[in-house]
């Protein structure tokens, strides 16, 4: 048995989201500062960049994370790497070099807690089952998932997709029942979540950092003509179709780099 102290007792830590056995601990305060940077890293907390970090509990169960991202377990838990041979490594190899993810993503399963590495991005915790037929991610965005999901790469409709979207070719898919643990660059309260009902969503740039896997998606021009889609001064598109849902940041991940430096090492 293993009794953790000055974790959820710390006055300095702060439960801020929960759901099934995941949480996620927020640092209210860094106090592992120096003089010289004591200021910044005061003025920083006031705006909201602090350290958070997902803590899981195990309970025979098991959960798939991004490579590199445990930093410590307590109790009977282990890690599997979830590779089934050679021509599996090679298939997961070629996914995540399209994805941008990690090709091998460690499996841990037992009883017991798994943390993972703290992280100055906001976390998202998603219930995969409500996003119709399974979620679409950009990028980056992934973190872990329960095990019960199944991951894969989508291929976008059209190669103009991600040539003129500005977007890879390939995103990763997560479908099925369970919850997903993302990090976005923006926190939820800033997310719009747009719903679809056999509509379409026309969004110029990718502000659009998930999506519903039943939704089509498109790069148009933002008018009838090329010569209208340059007067305008809008050029292409990004164009979402049919029935699901939309999350959407209000800025694109490239205007926010001063924040996208995460997973602190002492």
């Amino acid at each position: 048995m293993v009794s953790i102290k000055n974790l959820f007792e710390n006055d300095d830590v702060k439960v801020i989201q929960k759901q099934g056995d995941i949480s996620v601990i927020e640092f209210q305060r860094d106090l592992s500062v120096s003089k010289s940077n004591a200021i910044e890293e005061y003025y920083a907390g006031q705006m909201n960049v602090r350290r958070r970090q997902v803590l899981i509990e195990l309970k025979g169960n098991e959960y798939i994370t991004s490579s590199g991202a445990m930093q410590w377990t307590a109790g009977n838990v282990e890690a599997s790497t979830n590779i089934k041979g050679v021509g599996d490594f090679l298939g997961k190899a070629i996914k995540g070099s399209v994805t941008k993810e990690s090709t091998v993503k460690p499996k841990y399963h037992g009883t017991g807690l798994l943390a993972l590495e703290p992280t100055y991005r906001h976390i998202l915790i998603e219930d995969v089952s409500t996003w119709n037929g399974g979620m679409v991610l950009e990028d980056g965005l992934f973190l872990a998932c329960e095990a019960s999901l199944n991951t894969n790469v989508v291929m976008r409709s059209n190669l103009s997709s991600a040539v003129l979207g500005g977007e890879g070719l390939f995103n990763l898919k997560l479908e099925g029942k369970g919850y997903a643990v993302l990090e976005s660059f923006v926190p939820r309260e800033e997310l719009m979540e747009l719903t679809l009902e056999n509509d379409q969503v026309r969004i110029d740039g990718n502000l659009a950092i998930a999506w519903s896997n039943s939704l089509e998606f498109r790069v148009e021009k933002s008018t009838r003509s090329l010569v209208g889609s340059a007067v305008a001064g809008e050029g292409f598109v990004n164009v979402y179709r049919g029935t699901g849902k939309i999350l959407m940041a209000p800025v694109a991940p490239e205007t926010l780099n001063n924040i996208l430096t995460y997973r602190p090492k002492a």
